[in-house]
């Protein structure tokens, strides 16, 4: 019952998120899926375990491919490295069936997730408030 309210939450917090917001959303969608194969892994629950670890890797798939190397070239190559060792991790751990990859993996993308909030509330205290914008909007404009 509590899934389509959280789903309904979840939806609008997608729609109304910035990107950095919307790479924190991603985060901690791969470190629950993460969080959710390693209990399914201490239950033996072989088919939900590798369907969790498939969720967090495709995740971290599409932040990998979602990297801008023009923007910022260094950072660029040491997250894209950090994505693709991450999911190796992943890879490891469900071909193996052990916990210390989904462990490191767990570490690895709360750390990441704490530094893009940060980035995140940093910007939102940076950018200007939209309603005291509105004060200095046109009252018409001609395209």
């Amino acid at each position: 019952m509590t899934q389509p309210i959280y789903d309904t939450y979840l939806e609008n917090e997608v729609l109304h998120a910035d990107p950095l917001q919307l790479v924190c959303i991603l985060y901690r969608a791969a470190l629950d899926a993460t969080a959710s194969a390693r209990v399914h892994l201490r239950n033996g629950e072989i088919r939900e375990r590798a369907r969790c670890v498939s969720k967090a890797s495709g995740i971290v798939s599409e932040l990998l491919h979602s990297l801008d190397p023009g923007a910022s070239p260094e950072i660029h190559g040491s997250l894209a490295a950090l994505y693709v060792y991450i999911q190796e991790r992943l890879t490891e751990a469900n071909v193996q069936q052990v916990d210390p990859p989904l462990a490191e993996v767990e570490r690895l993308l709360g750390t990441l997730l704490e530094a893009w909030s940060e980035a995140a509330s940093s910007a939102q205290r940076i950018a200007p408030d939209p309603e005291s914008d509105l004060e200095h909007a046109p009252l018409s404009c001609s395209y």
